[in-house]
């Protein structure tokens, strides 16, 4: 039997066809269209799909079931994305489980949509060596978000789009708006896109800092805070620490609000910077967690979290328990 993932990022279509045991045995990759409207993204779906089944010489109508993680807000109604984040307006709605129930024959109660996060949390509870029943999954990339799994059940959400952690409020004076709009978010201070702005409000804090980063420049990124900390640069690793406490206070909130006992890392942020971001959050947590201080521990599946997780949620029914995988 063959099962089949998709990680639909703002960025790039990933899919990939599994066997029974979730081992990977086809793949395709493809940048996600701008438009002209959603039903182009739906269109490079369904093209990543039949050329992964392809690849892993099965016929789309071959795979008994597919997982869907993806950017949102979800319209889990609908199968849909509704008006994605970091895309045009024009891309207003992005069906998803209807055309691809068609493509692979099956029913659309086979086809499982999640948001990103929680396919990540569903992928580290099926692939992980360390999956308790209570766990999360933290995404640091351009953008931040969790999924968590409380009692053995992943936290969807009544629309699928639980696990928003990065629009909670970690700064009360609202000092950075976020893309959403709002001030204070955790994801305005420490998102890969949010860092290089974040940098130039403390350095205008300093009022007139020496600096080897390039404040001033358009191609100013996240990379060259971390590179310049790991320089020795005084002010960029300030930076850094700061990040740490804003991080801190994400996680401490995770872990106060829903007790994991581990919370897997992952994101572009993290997994280039695995050691200036986790371990600050470590040293933070120790001080400020109320009851049990968990794990924090970088994804083991790397950039494959999300992909693996779509197909670990085709393959145990959209949980993430491997006691109901086939």
């Amino acid at each position: 039997m063959h099962y089949a993932g998709v990680d639909l990022g703002a960025t790039n279509v990933r899919g990939a066809v599994s066997d029974e045991s979730g081992r990977i045995v086809g793949v395709d990759r493809r940048k996600t269209p701008s438009g002209p409207t959603g039903i182009a993204v739906t269109e490079t779906v369904l093209a990543v799909m039949r050329a992964a089944a392809a690849d892993a010489g099965v016929a789309p109508t071959a795979i008994e079931a597919a997982g869907i993680g993806s950017i949102g807000p979800l319209d889990l109604a609908n199968g849909a994305i509704d008006s994605p984040a970091n895309m045009p307006a024009s891309v207003e709605t992005i069906p998803l489980v209807g055309p691809l129930a068609n493509l692979l024959g099956v029913d659309t109660e086979r086809v499982f949509l999640h948001n990103d996060t929680v396919a990540g949390v569903i992928g580290e509870r099926f692939y992980a060596d360390r999956t308790p029943d209570d766990m999360a999954y933290l995404t640091i990339s351009s953008g931040i978000g969790a999924g968590i799994a409380v009692d053995g059940t992943v936290i969807g959400g009544w629309d699928g789009n639980a696990g928003e952690l990065g629009h909670m409020v970690v700064d009360p004076r609202g000092r950075r708006t976020c893309g959403c709009g709002r001030d204070g978010h955790w994801e305005a201070y420490c998102s890969g896109n949010n860092i290089p702005e974040y940098a130039r409000l403390l350095a205008d804090d300093a009022d007139g800092v020496e600096t080897a980063l390039p404040l001033d420049s358009g191609g100013f990124t996240a990379k060259d805070v971390f590179e310049c900390a790991a320089d020795g640069d005084t002010f960029a690793a300030h930076v850094v620490e700061q990040l740490g406490v804003w991080n801190g206070i994400g996680v401490t909130n995770l872990v106060q609000a829903y007790a994991p006992l581990v919370v897997y890392v992952g994101g572009a942020v993290a997994l280039h910077n695995p050691e200036q971001v986790l371990g600050p959050i470590r040293a933070y947590i120790q001080e400020r967690v109320f009851s049990n201080v968990p794990e924090i521990r970088l994804t083991t599946l790397g950039d494959d979290v999300v992909l693996k997780g779509a197909i670990a949620s085709a393959l145990t029914g959209g949980t993430g328990d491997s006691t109901h995988a086939p």
